[in-house]
């Protein structure tokens, strides 16, 4: 695995590319395939922008359906995961081979076994996420990337398909999910749904003495309008999904 010269911080996140992803949000429910594997995709520029996927050993924690496994071995790495829900891995067809059945608070794996660990979307189904980021550290090699991106709470979308009602709270926006809709929230608060802000996250990477802080940056934003993040209040509710890349020391 060696450095890339490519652009870092956010310089492929231009208006269009924000307009691309925005657009494609919108048929997350209808067409999951095109979006999440336009969001792998993404991910991948992303991180490779900061090392060199090709070569790389990763590990994809919570793996989901693979479509981030899957993009990241098109980009040349030996990728593995780990996921927790068997439903999760097979609701889209068959999952990916070299996938773990395990939770990502007590990962199965030595200490500094892969070049890049990354996980998408997952931080905030975790009932206690930073350990699952200190996990995620551990298994990193010294050098090496970890990537977290996940939607905070108090975002429009933070509670997911109960959002916006989340914001008077999230059991009783469940709750009134049910009642509108006869159906159960898939993502249910307190269950498989977590209160995670910005400044959660950016606290727990700065005062960990086993990393340093490359990037932190809102998913869906253009360049510009990155700043927000460094905003306290206004980020927790303008970011909609934060991207923190890590260095291992």
């Amino acid at each position: 695995m060696s450095p890339t010269n490519s652009p870092r911080d956010g310089s492929h996140a231009t208006l269009e590319r924000s307009v691309r992803l925005l657009k494609g949000f919108r048929t997350e429910q209808t067409d999951p395939d095109g979006f999440y594997g336009m969001l792998a995709e993404d991910m991948v520029t992303q991180i490779d922008a900061h090392v060199s996927v090709a070569g790389a050993t990763a590990l994809d924690v919570g793996t989901g359906a693979g479509y981030m496994t899957r993009a990241m071995r098109g980009a040349g790495a030996r990728c593995y995961g780990i996921e927790y829900d068997i439903g999760e891995l097979t609701w889209r067809g068959e999952p990916p081979t070299g996938i773990a059945i395990g939770s990502a608070l007590e990962m199965p794996f030595v200490d500094g076994a892969f070049d890049i660990t990354f996980s998408s979307n997952v931080l905030e189904h975790v009932p206690d996420p930073w350990t699952m980021a200190d996990e995620m550290v551990r298994v990193t090699r010294p050098g090496g990337i970890v990537y977290l991106s996940y939607t905070n709470w108090l975002s429009p979308w933070g509670g997911h398909e109960t959002a916006p009602w989340h914001y008077l709270g999230g059991e009783r926006a469940a709750r009134r999910y049910e009642r509108k809709t006869g159906k159960r929230a898939k993502n249910r608060f307190g269950e498989s749904l977590f209160a995670v802000s910005v400044g959660d996250a950016l606290r727990w990477a700065r005062a960990n003495p086993a990393t340093r802080i490359l990037s932190a940056t809102p998913r869906y934003h253009p360049s510009w309008a990155q700043w927000v993040v460094k905003v306290p209040g206004l980020r927790e509710i303008v970011t909609w999904n934060l991207v923190l890349i890590l260095e291992k020391r």
